[in-house]
């Protein structure tokens, strides 16, 4: 067994998507429509869905918020450069609510940005190099 993706609810399927594809890189893997069901499927992630866990982003043609709710936790994306990756979300119009810096409690350095629906994405900066930095 294997992940294969997470599903987020999104209340703008065409600012959702230049989010994940142009602030986070992510390409755009397929999309279709179900008008039956008044809903769009469309599957982002960084490499192909056989190989990779990828993120649906589901947009139910009717609904265009939804409340986030409490269980609800983070997106997390593993990065070569923490610093220089929330610069670029930055200078890309993206929102950084935590920069970087060590966790609570730990040395492993994060930050967190927001899609435009408000989702959080923690960004883990990966060890080879914070351990080259060190």
């Amino acid at each position: 067994m294997r992940l294969l993706h997470t599903m987020l609810r999104v209340g703008d399927l065409e600012r959702s998507l230049a989010f994940y594809t142009d602030v986070l890189k992510m390409s755009l893997l397929r999309r279709k429509d179900y008008p039956s069901g008044r809903f769009t499927l469309a599957f982002v992630g960084y490499g192909p869905e056989s190989d990779q866990t990828v993120l649906e982003l589901t947009h139910n043609w009717d609904t265009s918020r939804y409340e986030l709710g409490e269980g609800y936790g983070h997106i997390a994306l593993g990065v070569d450069d923490i610093y220089g990756t929330c610069e670029q979300i930055r200078q890309q119009g993206g929102k950084v609510v935590r920069e970087p810096g060590p966790m609570k409690h730990g040395s492993t350095v994060i930050a967190f940005v927001e899609d435009p629906d408000g989702y959080k994405v923690e960004l883990i900066q990966l060890s080879s190099r914070a351990d080259a930095a060190a």
